[in-house]
C-alpha cells in the first residue's frame, strides 16, 4: 500500500472525492492546484482534522513549476487534472494541447521522483465516439479519431493514448492504469459543479423547461473514487495496463427526470415532462453553449459497459437511481438548487 499520495487537480468533483477517500483510509495526500492562495482555504475547510497529512502543491498543467515538490516522497499519483469547460473552446488546441503536455509533464516528473504507480483520469470519451453504427462499447474499445470529434473527446483520447505510449517507452517499470468514468453524478460539497452536474441543476431549477432527445452513461462520483483508491491497492497483475471504465447504466434525459420525480417528488417541481423538439435545439444551438454540445448526440445510444471494473476491481456499482437521487437532495441541500 502507498502511504503518499499525488492526487492532482484536487479542487475538482473528481479529484476532491479521491482526496477525501484516501484521507479517510489512512493515506497522506499531496493535491496540486492552479492558484494556491486561493485553493488552500478551501480545500483546508473541507478537511479540516488532516491537518499534516494534506499538502497543497501550486502546479499548472503547462508549466515545470512546482511539479517536483509535489510529488515528493510519494509512491503513487492520481493525476486526475484536465481541461474540461462548459461551452466548445473556439480552438481544439485549448483542451487537446494541455490534456496532452499536461499528462505527459505529470508522468515525467512521477518518475523522477521513483513513483511506483499512476492511475490516469481518462473518459469514456477516449471510448465511445466515432463510430455511428455501434451503441455499445467496452474497455476494449478507443474513440476513432479519424471520424471527427469534439474538441473535449479529442483530448480525453489523445492524451490516454499518449501516456500509454510514453510509459512503454520511457517507463515499463511503471504500474500504470486509466479510469474512465461516463458523466459523473452524485452528492456534491460545494458549488463549483462539474458539467455533469450543471445538466440536473438545470433540469431541477427550470433553466431547461424541456427534456432534448438525448441519452448518457450515469455514475457515481463515490465509484469514481473508489476505482481510484482500488487501482492503487489491487494487485499489481490486476491493474497494470488495465482501463476500468466506470457506468451504471445509459439513461435518457427523460428517464433521468422520472427518476428524480419518483425517489424526490418534492424537489421536483420544475423538472420539465415535456420533450424539447430536435429542431429546437438546432436553433437554440446557434446560441447556446449546452445546446450546440447535445446537437450531436440526438437520438444517439452510446451505452458503456462498467462490468469489466465490478469484476477486476471486486465491487458493485450504486444504482443510477440512488444516484441521481443523491444528486438532487444533494443540490437542494447545500442552496444551488433553491426550491
Amino acid at each position: 500500500m502507498a502511504d503518499k499520495v499525488l492526487v492532482t487537480g484536487g479542487t475538482g468533483y473528481i479529484g476532491g472525492e479521491v482526496i477525501d477517500q484516501l484521507l479517510a483510509k489512512g493515506y497522506s495526500v499531496n493535491t496540486t492546484v492552479r492558484n494556491k492562495a486561493k485553493s488552500e482555504p478551501r480545500l483546508r475547510e473541507r478537511w479540516p482534522d488532516a491537518v499534516e497529512r494534506l499538502q497543497v502543491f501550486q502546479a499548472d498543467l503547462m508549466n515545470d513549476d512546482g511539479w517536483a515538490q509535489a510529488n515528493a516522497g510519494c509512491d503513487a499519483v492520481e493525476h486526475v487534472a484536465s481541461p474540461f469547460p462548459l461551452g466548445v473552446p473556439k480552438h481544439k488546441d485549448e483542451l487537446v494541447v494541455p490534456a496532452r503536455e499536461g499528462t505527459l509533464r505529470a508522468l515525467r516528473f512521477a518518475k523522477d521522483a521513483g513513483v511506483k504507480r499512476f492511475v490516469q483520469t481518462s473518459s469514456a470519451a477516449a471510448i465511445a465516439y466515432g463510430y455511428p453504427d455501434r451503441d455499445h462499447f467496452d474497455h476494449t474499445d478507443w474513440t476513432n479519431l479519424d471520424a471527427g470529434v469534439a474538441p473535449y473527446i479529442e483530448s480525453k483520447t489523445v492524451a490516454e493514448r499518449a501516456a500509454r505510449d510514453w510509459v512503454a517507452e520511457n517507463a515499463p517499470e511503471m504500474i500504470f492504469c486509466s479510469v474512465n468514468p461516463v458523466a459523473v453524478f452524485g452528492p456534491v460539497y460545494g458549488d463549483d459543479l462539474s458539467t455533469s452536474i450543471e445538466l440536473i441543476k438545470k433540469i431541477m431549477d427550470g433553466s431547461i423547461p424541456m427534456i432534448p432527445n438525448m441519452g448518457i452513461g450515469v455514475t457515481d462520483i463515490r465509484d469514481v473514487g473508489k476505482t481510484h483508491v482500488l487501482a492503487i491497492e489491487a494487485p499489481e497483475d490486476k491493474v497494470r495496463g488495465e482501463r476500468f471504465p466506470i457506468a451504471e447504466k445509459f439513461l435518457w434525459l427523460r428517464e433521468m427526470a422520472d427518476i428524480v420525480r419518483q425517489r424526490a417528488p418534492e424537489l421536483a417541481g420544475k423538472v420539465p415532462k415535456r420533450p424539447m423538439p430536435d429542431w429546437l435545439v438546432s436553433i437554440l444551438a446557434l446560441f447556446m453553449e449546452e445546446m450546440k454540445q447535445i446537437k450531436p448526440e440526438l437520438g444517439n445510444v452510446r451505452d458503456v459497459s462498467g462490468k469489466h471494473t465490478e469484476e477486476v476491481l471486486g465491487f458493485k456499482f450504486i444504482s443510477a437511481e440512488q444516484t441521481l437521487e443523491d444528486t438532487a437532495r444533494s443540490l437542494v441541500k447545500h442552496g444551488i438548487v433553491k426550491l
